[in-house]
């Protein structure tokens, strides 16, 4: 009991916790920027408690490299919230499992795959020719008179250059219902998985899912691994045809026969089931991070129509009049671009905070205890808009990244909207390729006009709170062929 007391008042400091709920009052609606203005007070490691967890906020450059760098072993774990454990999501997730063997043999299945340079470069046309679907879309849309909705058009072209890689197919058309369902599924999961569970903070409240946040999570990631259930049977069903019928097993030689050649290889070792909790962590961090990002950044150059100008004169500079849309093997020469989407992630990380660590030991950080299996959130949006760090951090300066050695890839600690140390986004460099040629082509190709009469100065830039960050109120925006 004495030495519980001792490590508690080694705790960093923060808001004296109420009895029984501790600081759950404060949180509000969007606990980052709660969390951001306490940070001002009460310094950048700071402590909550919430009911019953202890959760550790972490809010400046200097202490997410003591976190994430110099203590990065003994932060690796997670802190998985109920909502994860359903469907037993946790069990097999790459993004919920703790950094032992099953976890690292995962994060080497995807990058061997899927996330590999290698892998990437193989599979650049794919991705270039869904970008070129999309412009074909908007010129339609051009054509029509017909509004773009620029996250869902986004979302339509990631979820499509995820399933062409995973599955050899589309799982989704511009403006059909199904892509809306297939989002919607997506953002549920994100927005409740994202959201304050009582049942979290009071273990005791866990048979009752008092907020019924676990029963949404449960009914939307069904939908999800019965759309992966139905894909993989189909799969088999035509390796199976193919190989009686001529003695040789078909195969698409994309990611799915892959991971099924492992399956076949050794169940013991990559189950069925790790192959669908697999798609629904890819599917699920992929498709909604990336779209929602250019939406911010479409939205970000709207108001500023000076640096959307600015943008286009560059690439059109640097394509001298060939007409083509950006490449990949462009976007090294395309700094002013690359800057857009540097300064997008500061100011709207795709998400609010790093996924929640946990403690694995009692650790000492600057002269403070953070106690075995505390919560350790890294905010993320505090960081990009820390005075201290970034000068006049609200407004959007892609210029502030030029002729700056500052990169995303999680050496800097004052800008890591990735993550850092080991359980850094392994996605990272799909997002990159994606983000550069997407955003440079709509900007190359098109001019964007807000609908209706509203101005670009009163663009209403809110943001909805879950596990990501999308814009409160969808951009929607009439395009103009250039």
């Amino acid at each position: 009991m004495i030495r519980s007391r001792l490590r508690n008042s080694r705790l960093p400091p923060g808001p004296y916790p109420f009895p029984i709920i501790g600081n759950l009052l404060i949180l509000g609606d969007k606990p980052y920027k709660t969390m951001a203005t306490l940070s001002k007070r009460y310094g950048p490691l700071m402590s909550l408690k919430l009911g019953n967890q202890t959760s550790i906020v972490v809010s400046s450059p200097d202490m997410a490299k003591e976190f994430f760098h110099k203590h990065d072993r003994s932060f690796s774990d997670r802190s998985v919230p109920e909502t994860a454990r359903m469907v037993d999501h946790h069990n097999s997730s790459l993004v919920w499992l703790p950094t032992g063997d099953q976890w690292r043999k995962l994060r080497r299945i995807t990058k061997e795959y899927f996330f590999s340079v290698q892998s990437l470069d193989a599979s650049k046309l794919l991705r270039e020719k869904k970008v070129g679907e999309l412009l074909d879309h908007v010129d339609r849309c051009c054509k029509n008179g017909t509004v773009v909705n620029v996250g869902a058009v986004a979302f339509t072209t990631t979820l499509n250059v995820f399933s062409n890689s995973m599955f050899s197919m589309d799982l989704a058309q511009y403006d059909s219902v199904s892509t809306q369902e297939f989002r919607d599924a997506v953002w549920a999961l994100l927005e409740v998985c994202g959201k304050p569970n009582f049942a979290d903070f009071f273990p005791i409240l866990k048979p009752f899912d008092p907020q019924g946040l676990g029963r949404k999570v449960y009914h939307y990631g069904k939908k999800l691994l019965t759309i992966f259930d139905t894909i993989i049977d189909q799969r088999l069903q035509k390796r199976s045809n193919s190989s009686s019928n001529d003695g040789v097993s078909s195969s698409n030689n994309d990611v799915l026969d892959m991971l099924l050649n492992l399956n076949l290889e050794d169940e013991s070792v990559f189950s069925r089931n790790d192959i669908r909790h697999l798609l629904l962590d890819l599917f699920l961090a992929g498709t909604d991070t990336i779209s929602s990002t250019l939406e911010w950044a479409m939205a970000e150059l709207i108001r500023k129509p000076e640096k959307m100008e600015l943008a286009r004169i560059k690439i059109v500079k640097f394509m001298q009049n060939e007409n083509r849309s950006i490449q990949e093997k462009d976007i090294s020469q395309l700094p002013y671009l690359q800057a857009i989407i540097k300064e997008t992630l500061r100011l709207h990380p795709a998400g609010p905070f790093v996924i929640p660590h946990q403690a694995i030991d009692n650790v000492e950080v600057q002269g403070f205890i953070v106690p075995k299996n505390a919560q350790i959130l890294c905010n993320l949006w505090a960081m990009g808009r820390d005075p201290n760090v970034w000068s006049d951090p609200e407004t959007f300066i892609p210029e502030r990244f030029m002729d700056v050695e500052l990169d995303y890839r999680g050496q800097d600690f004052q800008y890591i909207p990735f993550g850092a140390g080991r359980r850094i986004c392994p996605g990272l460099n799909i997002a990159h390729r994606m983000l550069h040629i997407t955003l440079g082509s709509l900007i190359q190709k098109f001019d964007w006009k807000l609908e209706g009469k509203i101005r670009a100065q009163d663009l209403d830039m809110e943001e909805k709170y879950g596990i990501t960050l999308q814009r409160e109120v969808p951009l929607l925006v009439n395009p103009i062929k250039l």
